[in-house]
């Protein structure tokens, strides 16, 4: 099976455009950036089911672009590159790609890749671990054991997904959640106040933020969450 949508992150025009033609005649949405800042300033840029990444990009460096994408998402991650430094498999390995192809390579076995990859991700997120919020410690346990202190607010948007139940929450209940539903800043004061709780979770626990954006949306807990 392959994904339903896709980000393509290629300089390469003319090869982008022909291989994002080729994969959404076979179903998948695909968005097309030549430029890793491209990506990174779009409205959702860790929406996406699977990435399909070059190395030698403008912008963020396609290594650096990999880190930043595995602090944010567990989606397929595909390195399809001309690059052939020595080092260059580890070095994509070890920043969190799923799989590593080099250039030049069939429309074919790109597809047979990403849904090589896309199988396996989706059986490991059947089996990700639960998170649990305890409200007696005003804490978040991570499911390595992290603990992750929470402020008030923190604790209201915690519990709105908590009864979500990993479906997405608006932006307009998680504003009447820290109570501020009429605010003219209040979109921004909300992107701020999910920004802090990300980074407190990044500092606790190495382990992936299923805390994501839907653009224009919400917000959606994407892992097992209970309360005690």
């Amino acid at each position: 099976m392959l994904p339903k949508s896709l980000a393509l992150i290629d300089d390469d025009k003319e090869y982008a455009e022909f291989l994002a033609q080729y994969l959404q005649e076979q179903g998948v949405r695909v968005d097309v950036f030549s430029d890793s800042n491209d990506l990174l300033v779009h409205a959702d840029p860790y929406g996406y089911q699977f990435y399909l990444v070059d190395l030698m990009l403008p912008g963020i460096d396609g290594v650096d672009l990999i880190k930043l994408l595995r602090r944010r998402t567990s989606a397929g991650l595909l390195v399809v590159s001309g690059r052939l430094a020595p080092d260059v498999f580890k070095d994509v390995i070890s920043a969190g790609a799923d799989m590593y192809l080099t250039k030049p390579v069939q429309f074919e076995q790109v597809v047979l890749a990403i849904k090589a990859v896309h199988r396996r991700v989706g059986a490991i997120s059947h089996t990700q671990g639960e998170w649990r919020l305890e409200r007696r410690t005003g804490q978040l346990v991570a499911p390595d054991g992290a603990r992750v202190d929470l402020s008030d607010i923190d604790q209201a948007l915690m519990e709105c997904f908590i009864e979500a139940q990993g479906e997405v929450v608006s932006r307009e209940t998680l504003r009447q959640r820290i109570g501020r539903p009429d605010d003219q800043d209040a979109s921004d004061g909300l992107n701020a106040t999910i920004y802090r709780l990300r980074r407190r979770i990044e500092r606790a626990t190495p382990l992936l933020v299923p805390l994501q954006s839907r653009s224009r949306v919400g917000y959606v807990f994407r892992a097992p969450l209970t309360a005690v």
